[in-house]
């Protein structure tokens, strides 16, 4: 089936992970499928100088993010589109659902030892994860990037949600902290659906966002988080 919606998603991206637990949510409730797709935070950045701009772990962190998007295109190499949203999801699930810190150990997060484990969960052979250090697999990765760069603009993160492809309008966002009950999961597709239909519009944004609440951030359910300034793409940098 063509997808109704097309996720890009970078695996280490808190946000794009609390965005993607609510889209997969509403298509529990809804009848829409949905299409996971690449965007590298490490290829995004390449021209920036990190110790500059960003905190100290978010080099490490953006290019586990980029081995990692390699695994998950020699998986959708090998077993087809629906491969991808299972490994994302099963990624996403050790990496923010757990306390141990894999959010914040970039260099754990891109290792075999993490990765194989999560492969068999997933239903894949664990060999994938000799892809990790496939360069190879960068073209594709930056091609799917500069796809999603394509329909939004430079001047973005993750997620990027594209509706209703190939014709269909993008976005950056929804960016969320917090993962809304089902009928509030639902209301906000709608006012999302709605802005996305509206022919113009353009941007909805502010720069102040809540730590999402994720057990690897230290915010656990029913907590909120420490609101930041995440301008510039990162949070509590001074520009």
């Amino acid at each position: 089936m063509a997808a109704d919606l097309r996720f890009y998603f970078d695996p280490v991206c808190p946000f794009a992970w609390m965005t993607s637990k609510w889209v997969r949510q509403v298509a529990a409730q809804r009848d829409y499928e949905v299409e996971w797709r690449f965007i590298s935070l490490r290829i995004l950045n390449e021209h920036v100088d990190y110790a500059a701009q960003f905190p100290p772990e978010y080099e490490a962190g953006h290019t586990a993010g980029l081995r990692l998007l390699r695994v998950a295109a020699r998986a959708r190499s090998m077993r087809g589109l629906e491969a991808v949203g299972p490994l994302y999801e099963t990624l996403g699930g050790h990496i923010f659902e757990s306390e141990r810190g894999e959010w914040l150990a970039g260099e754990h997060r891109d290792t075999r030892e993490f990765v194989e484990p999560i492969l068999a969960e997933a239903g894949l052979p664990a060999d994938l994860a000799e892809a990790l250090d496939d360069k190879a697999a960068d073209e594709e990765i930056r091609a799917e990037t500069a796809e999603a760069l394509a329909l939004t603009g430079k001047d973005v993160g993750t997620p990027i949600l594209h509706f209703q492809p190939p014709d269909g309008v993008a976005f950056f966002g929804p960016v969320i902290s917090r993962l809304p009950n089902d009928d509030d999961a639902v209301a906000l597709w709608d006012h999302v659906i709605a802005l996305a239909g509206f022919p113009g519009f353009a941007e909805l944004k502010r720069s102040l966002r809540e730590r999402p609440q994720l057990p690897a951030l230290g915010v656990r359910p029913g907590e909120t988080g420490l609101q930041e300034d995440w301008h510039g793409g990162s949070r509590g940098q001074k520009r």
